[in-house]
């Protein structure tokens, strides 16, 4: 999950705005200070790394309790992403300690950066009936003309995936330095707000169901919690019926996961859907929905609500 919803101004689109003037998301302010509200049973952390890179080399983004515009290891972000609409829900578990954890960076493919290990390789035909075979799981390049011989790149599939898990893990294995007295943990769920990169792609886009799906059983493998509920969210131009491009047949793929739609009975009651186009403030994913806060609040609070409906 990356966001890049404006926090401070006095305009419409701003996170300040929403709040003081339009007085959305009252959680998010403190009366008795009036101050932004710190949330001191839930625990925000953020780590950034490109591919596989080093955790010494990554970025920590946030550690600290959540709360807007918190100083953090890389000082006051003036930016928001889905975690805070999320947090109207995480911050509801008051009988236990909470962290949303996020790791991730922009500009990366399900079906290329991100692929899940055990995918394998396939072929795609294109509209000018040209034949190209797609990268399986630590492969390179991205893709190549069916019959040739692969060139690799420096860069392979699924070396942000090992990345991403790689730094999510280090942070719970040293869980006490990211929530300081916390010894051990149980991960209830898994956020996922991503698409727009296979969205330009229709190979990629045919296939993200596939590779959705795969993800979903990796993840919960991994990370062994196989009872891990698991929330998707479309991207927010994205309308119900437009079956033919890239963005609407990822969204044919994350409605079809859905434990709901039958057509994965294992998902039924741990996996959801959240149609965010109704959510949306306008603009698109790729230029980061206008930067407007209420985008990413409102399509965050309806992650944590449609999580809040698995676990409860």
């Amino acid at each position: 999950m990356l966001g890049e919803g404006a926090i401070l101004g006095t305009t419409n689109g701003t996170l300040e705005f929403a709040v003081k003037t339009e007085k959305k998301y009252p959680y998010l302010w403190d009366e008795t200070t009036n101050n932004w509200a710190v949330r001191k049973n839930l625990r925000n952390v953020f780590i950034m790394g490109s591919g596989n890179s080093t955790f010494e080399d990554s970025t920590l983004q946030h550690n600290e309790f959540m709360s807007v515009l918190r100083k953090t290891p890389k000082g006051s972000h003036n930016t928001i992403g889905p975690e805070f609409g999320i947090a109207n829900f995480g911050g509801n578990f008051t009988q236990d300690h909470v962290m949303l954890l996020k790791s991730c960076i922009g500009d990366r493919a399900l079906g290329w950066d991100l692929l899940p290990p055990g995918s394998p390789s396939f072929d795609y035909t294109d509209t000018s009936n040209v034949t190209w075979t797609y990268a399986g799981y630590h492969q390179s390049p991205n893709r190549w003309k069916k019959g040739t011989q692969p060139v690799p790149i420096g860069w392979m599939a699924g070396e942000q995936y090992d990345g991403d898990t790689t730094r999510a893990a280090r942070i719970l294995a040293d869980l006490d330095t990211y929530y300081p007295g916390i010894k051990s943990y149980e991960i209830a769920g898994f956020f996922w707000w991503q698409g727009d990169k296979d969205s330009r792609d229709m190979a990629l886009s045919e296939r993200y169901e596939q590779n959705l799906v795969k993800f979903i059983k990796t993840l919960r493998t991994q990370f062994n919690a196989p009872n891990a509920k698991f929330v998707t969210a479309s991207l927010g131009q994205t309308v119900k019926g437009d079956h033919t491009s890239g963005g609407g047949k990822i969204l044919d793929a994350m409605l079809a996961v859905d434990g709901e739609s039958g057509k994965y009975p294992e998902f039924k009651g741990n996996v959801a859907a959240v149609y965010s186009h109704p959510l949306s403030m306008g603009s698109s994913s790729g230029a980061h929905y206008g930067g407007n806060a209420e985008t990413y609040m409102n399509i965050g609070q309806a992650m944590g609500d449609a999580m809040a409906g698995l676990i409860y």
